[in-house]
């Protein structure tokens, strides 16, 4: 376990080369961040410090008790639902204040304000997404509704009744770091922070991208190397559940393309601001006929970026209402992935587009007026002020149209030609209350109950998996999924008339879904939901090795325990190299190798198709085949000094097993024949310059070549703060997804026996104070694919005192 004291000298010391320098470190106001009485000293928290506390606050109905466990996970038993979420604002914001804020400071455009104009551009590109507008548009809807309304009131109300008594020297360090002080927080700001997980989710798209691979390309080659959505061995919804069709598909305009076609000279991209596409998860359900016990076992790793302070915070709420476990957000009420006495759930990414683009139509340069359908329609304008650290604000115009925000426009500096105008539709902008969503299904009792929960969520798209104490198992694939005809919304469309708009949605129940299914089991891993013959398209960013290993093992003739659920989330297996292993052996010329080239050709061959953290042969592989890529696509995808995107990983795989001689093998820039002979051997020769350099580093093993890192929020300007060379298993593609700096950010089990056994473990601490014990205690039993049994506390568990600390809370 890192230990305050050491990463603080090593932060001072190096604030000061940097002061020393004369170069730009942090804004650190050096005088009162290093004052004993206030500075960052006094977040050096004792290594057995109590968290014993009785507090008499306003604003509680009554009492409420919190009991604190040896992993510092609040157990809060509230006689009023509403005092439950009091409190759990109040231990969010005790625990996680500085993260919380952060994070919606990112949501909203406003990093500007703490770290200065170097986050200018970014905060532009939140803005003009509208993610403030779809914050609230959401909170408008949330607050219609007075359970969610109440519960929101609630938990901001505990949050800054924290806030309020805050002294400065109980500050994050974050913010004397930064050398700003936290705000109250407001309904809105919860409201931010699902439009910030929305973002992460369903925010990557790529129509610009595609736009310009179509003008370079050619429809044949595009078509080949892109719109190849691979059908899945194992669709989310097996193909023995009847897929839905109800109403019309819709169809092209008449007279129309399906695409919208039309040349561009150069497209604006915002590679930079985009989304981790791999922000995805895997989960499965097994009914009792699968398991040892007869009830039903349900497992989730949702996948996202590592950090500290961890996205999640593990918490129990207790109420006469219902007891849920797991872990939950800071920054919003409830239990978000979990369990209660009744049911299990938790959730992977759809992965399916929800965003589309539309060239506007300006009457003249001062963009009052647009075209729509035949007429000038005035824009409405939305002034967007940014406070900039040190600096005076900056003033942005964003104009709205019937589709959404324009994003890029002449005053947002891109290279689109002719500064065309871009209009962003997305179904996050569309009104919604999410939350209420996990509030039933804190409470829910049965698969009804889960159903009448899972209506009220729209963004994003999400599959949401279900086990019941009863013995039900269920997975629906539930979101606000637009209606669209095939193609439409791959490139940028028209917005000059309403002919290119979505059609709707696709109705809930058309939406993928299964109940207690004869194969016993039900599993995603962000692949595609459904086979060829469901009615509706569906395009999106889709895995297809995960799920090979997840159904493999769950299709066995077996019984399964917890402890193989733990085997199955820990799994290394490397189901593309066990497809593209033999290619690679089969076509390589080991006569024109030297004995370094053989080498790593021998990494490869006696690998055993794992990504295990001492395998050389991952490294080996990986090296091999993205040589291979590069070589195949390179002179396709640079054109006229503009570079596309690499096709997705199945694409030359499938190709290549398909037909040795693939239609892209060659290279213009040289008369030797090019076969699939030529070009595994000489990948194989450029790859061995680079494993040469990498062997000499003594990185040739998988786990310190990946060298996994559990990085501070503020990523390289922290790095004290955070937690580096973690040798982990696993990889892209792999059960286990850890990458570098992403991966299983939650693992949890849950087996709906009685009593109800359930284990968790993610790569953080329950604290964000970097001084604590308790803010990275967790990553080494995670890393090391190991689990915490939780405590799931009940009134018995309580008069044995099954915990450490106690917290009590009376209304002043």
């Amino acid at each position: 376990m890192k230990y305050f004291l050491l990463a603080f000298s090593v932060l001072i010391n190096s604030i000061l080369i940097y002061t020393l320098d004369s170069r730009s470190f942090l804004p650190l106001p050096l005088g009162s961040f290093l004052s004993p009485q206030e500075g960052a000293w006094q977040n050096a928290e004792p290594v057995y410090q109590s968290f014993d506390q009785d507090l008499k606050i306003k604003g509680l109905k009554n009492g409420v008790e919190v009991y604190l466990d040896d992993r510092l996970v609040p157990h809060i038993f509230a006689e009023d639902e509403n005092d439950a979420y009091f409190v759990q604002g109040y231990i969010h914001a005790k625990y996680r204040l500085w993260q919380m804020e952060f994070q919606t400071h990112a949501a909203s455009g406003r990093l500007s304000e703490v770290v200065g104009s170097k986050a200018l551009r970014f905060d532009r590109n939140q803005r003009r997404m509208g993610m403030v507008f779809a914050a609230e548009n959401a909170l408008a809807e949330m607050e219609k509704d007075p359970v969610t309304k109440s519960a929101l009131d609630a938990y901001t109300a505990g949050i800054n009744a924290y806030i309020k008594n805050l002294k400065r020297s109980s500050m994050p360090i974050e913010y004397k770091i930064l050398g700003y002080e936290p705000e109250y927080w407001s309904n809105l700001k919860s409201a931010l922070f699902t439009k910030q997980m929305t973002q992460n989710l369903a925010g990557f798209d790529n129509d610009l991208e595609m736009t310009q691979a179509f003008d370079l390309l050619g429809e044949e080659k595009f078509r080949i190397l892109y719109d190849n959505y691979p059908d899945s061995l194992y669709p989310v919804i097996p193909s023995t559940n009847p897929y839905v069709q109800i109403g019309e598909v819709p169809s092209p305009p008449m007279g129309s393309d399906s695409v919208y076609l039309k040349r561009y000279d150069s497209i604006p991209t915002s590679e930079e601001f985009k989304p981790d596409p791999s922000n995805g998860s895997n989960n499965w359900v097994l009914s009792g006929s699968k398991t040892k016990s007869g009830k039903p076992i349900l497992a989730n790793d949702p996948h996202l970026g590592l950090s500290l302070p961890s996205i999640w915070f593990e918490v129990q709420i207790n109420t006469p209402a219902y007891n849920s476990y797991g872990v939950s957000f800071p920054g919003l009420p409830g239990v978000v992935i979990g369990f209660n006495d009744s049911i299990a759930f938790g959730f992977t990414n759809a992965g399916r587009d929800v965003k589309d683009y539309y060239e506007i139509k300006y009457r003249d340069a001062s963009q009052k007026e647009y075209m729509f359908n035949g007429e000038w329609k005035t824009a409405q304008k939305r002034i967007e002020i940014f406070k900039i650290k040190d600096s005076v604000p900056f003033q942005d115009t964003v104009s709205y149209t019937v589709f959404g925000p324009v994003t890029y426009d002449n005053k947002f500096d891109n290279t689109l030609s002719a500064s065309r105008a871009l209009s962003l539709r997305w179904v996050a902008h569309d009104s919604s209350n999410i939350l209420k969503m996990w509030l039933q299904l804190n409470r829910a009792r049965n698969y009804n109950d889960y159903l009448e929960a899972i209506k009220h969520f729209n963004v994003p798209g999400q599959n949401m998996i279900f086990a019941s104490h009863s013995g039900d198992v269920a997975l629906w694939q539930q979101a606000n999924f637009p209606l669209r005809w095939k193609d439409q919304g791959l490139m940028i469309m028209p917005g000059e008339d309403s002919s290119y708009m979505w059609k709707g949605y696709i109705p809930m129940e058309a939406n993928p879904h299964a109940v207690n299914p004869v194969e016993g089991f039900l599993s995603s891993a962000n692949q595609r939901p459904v086979d060829s013959t469901y009615p509706y398209y569906i395009p999106g960013k889709y895995e297809v090795y995960r799920p090979i290993t997840i159904n493999r093992f769950l299709s066995r003739p077996l019984l399964f325990g917890v402890k193989d659920m733990m085997d199955l989330q820990n799994n290394n297996h490397n189901v593309f190299a066990e497809r593209a292993v033999p290619l690679l052996l089969k076509y390589v010329d080991k006569s024109l190798l030297n004995e370094k080239e053989k080498f790593y050709l021998s990494l490869v061959e006696n690998w055993n198709l794992k990504n295990d953290p001492q395998e050389k042969g991952v490294v080996s592989f990986i090296s091999w085949w993205d040589s291979l890529e590069v070589r195949v696509f390179q002179d396709d995808l640079t054109k006229d000094n503009r570079k596309l995107p690499m096709p997705d990983q199945h694409v030359l795989l499938d190709a290549l097993e398909k037909d040795s001689s693939f239609l892209l093998i060659d290279d213009i820039l040289t008369t030797q024949k090019e076969d699939i002979v030529y070009q595994v051997t000489k990948a194989l020769q450029s790859a061995s310059i680079a494993l040469t350099k990498i062997d000499a580093e003594g990185k040739l093993e998988w786990g310190k070549y990946k060298n996994t890192t559990v990085y501070h929020l503020l990523k390289n300007n922290l790095m004290p703060f955070a937690r580096t060379g973690l040798m982990t298993g696993g990889g892209e593609g792999i059960v286990n997804a850890t990458k570098h700096d992403h991966g299983p950010s939650w693992r949890m089990i849950v087996h709906m026996d009685t009593p109800i056994e359930a284990y968790g473990v993610y790569p953080g601490g329950q604290s964000g104070n970097p001084g604590s014990r308790y803010y990275d205690n967790f990553v080494d039993q995670w890393s090391n694919g190991q689990y915490y049994q939780l405590l799931f506390m009940d009134e018995k568990a309580v008069s044995e005192k099954k915990y450490k600390w106690k917290m009590s809370f009376k209304a002043a």
